[in-house]
């Protein structure tokens, strides 16, 4: 796979640090529980189709993405810097 680093250009994925889903968890209250916690630090979803994601350009400029892709095609839809996302997580 290959990502398009707004600054960089496009590059192979490995310079690439994966961080997660670039929409925001809800962190639980210090007290809500050891069950919430363990959903909070363990549980993620895994759909298939369209995500955002939150990826760091570790080898390269060290910027924060939000990349767009679809996981059942590999396709990247589209590539931002975090810093330009407005609401909607990241």
């Amino acid at each position: 796979m290959r990502l398009t680093c707004p600054q960089c250009g496009e590059r192979d994925r490995r310079e690439f640090y994966y961080v997660g889903d670039a929409v925001a968890l809800e962190r639980p209250a210090p007290d809500a529980g050891d069950e919430a916690w363990e959903a909070y630090v363990h549980l993620r979803d895994n759909p298939a189709g369209e995500t955002r994601d939150l990826w760091y350009h570790e080898a390269g400029c060290g910027a924060w993405l939000v990349v767009t892709r679809n996981t059942v095609t590999h396709a990247v839809l589209d590539v931002v810097l975090a810093s330009d996302v407005k609401g909607g997580g990241a």
